[in-house]
């Protein structure tokens, strides 16, 4: 599988990342329902096998169980792959979920990862999301991630859902290897400032959920519903006119897709991959088949004809989402 280099000074890394947030299984507010460890091991045990160099996860993921079981998986390959993990949200027992950026709480967050994934270093560490609860300004944070670098506790430091004002914060302190921010073609935001602003600078962008959470992989209809405790059930995008709106834009992307024996999914990987801001594609993953299904987007590149008709296939969304 291709592999780019991650900004001007981070790892190298496959085009396709492999997602652990639905390994965190069932108990958290931000779960994706129940889900079986063992078919989690499976899947990242396929991904190794079928060339896959890197995983991402977050402390948050389960409250703590995505890294132990990423770390239990990844056994003595550990060595032979980039472990990508945030910090940021902490919790007390199975409490609210709630930001912290603050110094020592950044370096305990280390700690307790390095503990549960079963390693004495993190490739990639990010903050997850910007501190709003605590308000920890960005350069603390920042400055705590440079102690666990000069510490060998990390060697790569990136940030997650920032926009480009906090990143020029975050940049008075070190500079940030990556940004992981959602993109796909039904969420687009980042492309007109965002991506442009980190290309430049020589940061790497690894685009979390290219298939929407899913929409994008051509699998949903009006009447999907959801398990108990799946954050898509509260999700206006996953239901009622939002669901029926993303929907109609998939039936138009799978038409081009099948004309060139592709899928929706591979379509839509293939098409953030095809953005020059972006270094890999994170792909959620639950199971096997996931992983499995979606390879074959890393080496499809798109050519010019095709991306025009993509565009042509998104412009009645874009047209109703400006009215």
């Amino acid at each position: 599988m291709e592999k780019r280099r991650l900004g001007k000074n981070g790892p190298e890394l496959t085009v396709i990342g492999f997602g652990c947030w639905a390994m965190g299984g069932a108990g958290w507010q931000g779960s994706w329902g129940a889900q079986d460890d063992a078919q989690s091991v499976e899947a990242i045990q396929v991904a190794l096998d079928r060339g896959i160099t890197w995983f991402d996860t977050a402390a948050v993921y389960g409250l703590g169980h995505s890294e132990e079981v990423l770390g239990k998986a990844l056994g003595s390959r550990r060595k032979d792959v980039v472990v990508a993990t945030k910090c940021g949200l902490t919790w007390a027992e199975q409490s609210t979920v709630t930001n912290n950026g603050h110094y020592d709480s950044v370096l305990r967050e280390a700690d307790a990862s390095l503990k549960r994934l079963g390693t004495d270093y993190i490739d990639l560490y990010q903050l997850h999301w910007p501190d709003t609860h605590h308000h920890a300004p960005v350069q603390e944070t920042m400055r705590a991630m440079q102690t666990l670098v000069d510490a060998g506790k990390v060697r790569s430091v990136g940030v997650s859902n920032f926009d480009v004002p906090l990143l020029q914060q975050a940049l008075e302190v070190r500079h940030v290897d990556s940004l992981q921010p959602p993109f796909s073609l039904l969420h687009r935001e980042v492309e007109r400032d965002i991506l442009p602003f980190y290309q430049q600078h020589g940061i790497g962008v690894v685009a979390y959920s290219p298939l929407a959470s899913g929409l994008l992989g051509g699998r949903y209809a009006q009447q999907t519903t959801f398990a108990e405790g799946d954050w898509r059930g509260r999700d206006p995008n996953f239901s009622g006119e939002g669901l029926q709106r993303n929907l109609a834009i998939v039936e138009r992307l799978r038409t081009i897709a099948a004309r060139q024996g592709k899928t929706v999914a591979e379509l839509a990987i293939a098409w953030v991959l095809a953005n020059p801001a972006v270094t890999s594609a994170i792909v959620g993953v639950r199971r096997a088949a996931h992983i499995v299904d979606t390879l074959p987007a890393a080496d499809w590149h798109l050519d010019a004809a095709t991306m025009a008709e993509i565009e042509t296939a998104l412009e009645p969304a874009q047209k109703a989402a400006a009215r």
